[in-house]
């Protein structure tokens, strides 16, 4: 049976600059500022260690390092070279940015034995616009560019290794996918920013920041119903306190039942 864990690298303050400022996980965020929390997500299968999602690394603002994510991968008995693959729901540098870092002063893998399974299409277009990013974010992708052994999604479903499932889904970014692990009784799925937290379920909004609001809308929707139909939990990456949850029951008043799962 598989095993499923957040690693929870902390809750930030993220304003109009994007900047990542590290809050307490009780705090509001600043005036203006969106709360987001980072949660990527540990499944361990047989003799897989998988990544849904990097974690944020030490690429996005002052206070966050890649020893936050070893740290969290050694308490429970992982290195860095165990990790197998690493599955990328999209490609928002707060989403990728664990898969290299410069924590001894110049660049390297932080899982130097993973697969790095991303769509090719949207690999392709931050390709295009890399070159308008700041220069630690451009080093970074020419780096992993060069470096990564990276396996490119190029249809809308595809299951590139035993128990994973990846659908394009589009909203948040144009080539957005959701990430399904299903074996047995061990399924999860995983939305990226589409359900990005355990408050994103039960309401029906356009958010602003999406690449297709009404796409992500939709995709929200059946996603809530797949997960509740099918007994999938669902994995919130930016969620704070409860990342890992299910939908147990549903009425046309009150929408689904959240139950928290043990983490």
């Amino acid at each position: 049976m598989a095993t499923v864990t957040p690693l929870y690298e902390g809750t930030f303050s993220v304003g109009l600059d994007k900047e990542f400022n590290r809050i307490d996980r009780n705090d509001p965020p600043k005036k203006g500022a969106l709360k987001l929390s980072i949660n990527p997500f540990l499944i361990q299968d047989n003799d897989r260690n998988i990544l849904f999602d990097a974690g944020i690394g030490d690429l996005l603002g002052n206070d966050t390092t890649i020893d936050t994510i070893l740290e969290n991968l050694d308490n429970h008995s992982v290195q860095d070279y165990e990790i197998t693959d690493i599955f990328l729901s999209h490609l928002h540098f707060d989403h990728i940015a664990g898969i290299a870092n410069q924590k001894n002063g110049y660049w390297e893998l932080t899982f130097p034995d993973a697969a790095i399974w991303v769509s090719k299409a949207e690999w392709e277009k931050l390709r295009s616009i890399i070159d308008e990013q700041d220069d630690s974010k451009r080093d970074f992708f020419y780096f992993v560019d060069s470096h990564a052994d990276l396996h490119f999604f190029e249809s809308d479903v595809e299951e590139p290794i035993p128990n994973v499932r990846v659908e394009r889904i589009g909203g948040h970014t144009e080539y957005h996918n959701a990430l399904f692990y299903e074996n047995g009784d061990s399924k999860f799925v995983m939305a990226g920013d589409v359900i990005g937290t355990r408050g994103a379920v039960n309401r029906t909004y356009a958010a602003k920041y999406d690449f297709d609001p009404k796409q992500s809308m939709e995709q929200r929707k059946r996603i809530q119903e797949l997960a509740y139909k099918k007994n999938h939990a669902i994995l919130a990456y930016h969620e704070t306190d409860h990342p890992v949850f299910k939908l147990t029951d549903y009425s046309e008043n009150k929408g689904y039942n959240i139950e928290n799962q043990t983490e």
